[in-house]
């Protein structure tokens, strides 16, 4: 036997042992439960009110989403200049409203006054919202038009600007003015932006995972180290495939699922493969179809 390969057999069985020494020593702590994602079906949440029905995050697109049953709607939300959240994805105001420039350089009272079905277009190429007196709303507003709804908030401005900073701490105190801890969850691509809000929230409101998280936990689950992987939410929202990385499969989910996080999984849009996913444990989906995925979930689960 040669020197390399006695190396290499001497490297592996140091591995092996630090392997079955962290299995031993090694305690995954699971997430505690969260009632905002205690359901017995898998969740439908239309995505900013179901974005091809209507202009996206309108009380129009809202309400045509909660005629259909789904379980709630995901959303974004950003600070306008005097502080307030609104209900809102781009950063500048011009692609579905009637105003330019970002949303932070507005007051809540100016953004009031834009036409907020602006830039919808219908199936047939017409313009059904235009001046019809769509507004951007609050998030204060959409908790208290729809207490019965799950919400899940993206915070989508970043942590290095002002807006960013302020988020976290002006969301918290708002949630907990109306009540609002139990039915919602707090998501973000930036990690830092959670960790902030949970410094408020402190472990009260059910949380989502960012892209580094989701990252982190991947890498765990294709290790040999899974065991040694503590989640820092409570619910992945994520793509089928994270770059050239597969999440659609049935072991990633239990993996999570082992450690009480849900697995919702997003823009899916044809039948077989929402069907497919329910079959391998997902709970729930964020939609911009939530009519199709509402009716599989429901014969799914007769």
């Amino acid at each position: 036997m040669g020197r390399k390969t006695k190396v290499a057999i001497t490297v592996g069985a140091a591995g092996l042992t630090a392997w079955a020494a962290s299995k031993v020593v090694a305690k995954p702590k699971p997430r505690s439960p969260k009632q905002s994602l205690e359901f017995k079906n898998p969740v439908v949440l239309s995505n900013r009110g179901g974005m091809i029905n209507a202009p996206e995050h309108t009380l129009a697109a809202f309400s045509k989403s909660a005629e259909l049953g789904v379980n709630g709607f995901a959303i974004d939300i950003r600070l306008t200049k005097d502080e307030e959240i609104i209900v809102f994805h781009d950063e500048t105001a011009d692609r579905t409203t009637d105003f330019s420039g970002k949303i932070s350089e507005y007051t809540l009272d100016e953004l009031k006054n834009a036409d907020a079905g602006y830039m919808f277009v219908d199936d047939e190429g017409n313009y059904p919202y235009r001046d019809k007196g769509e507004k951007i709303i609050t998030l204060r507003e959409l908790l208290h038009a729809y207490p019965q709804m799950l919400i899940a908030i993206n915070l989508k401005d970043s942590p290095d600007t002002y807006e960013g900073s302020l988020m976290p701490s002006k969301l918290w105190r708002l949630l907990e003015e109306t009540g609002a801890e139990d039915r919602v969850i707090v998501i973000s691509s930036f990690d830092e932006q959670t960790d902030r809000f949970n410094l408020y929230a402190q472990n009260k409101v059910a949380t989502g995972a960012g892209n580094d998280e989701v990252r982190k936990a991947y890498a765990a689950y294709s290790s040999k180290f899974g065991h040694l992987y503590n989640p820092r939410a409570d619910l992945f929202c994520i793509p089928e495939k994270l770059g050239v990385f597969p999440m659609n499969t049935e072991s990633f989910i239990n993996f999570l699922s082992s450690l009480n996080v849900a697995v919702y999984y997003n823009d899916v849009k044809d039948k077989e493969t929402i069907e497919r996913l329910l079959s391998i444990g997902a709970a729930g989906f964020v939609t911009d179809v939530p009519e199709l995925v509402t009716e599989i979930i429901q014969h799914h689960s007769d």
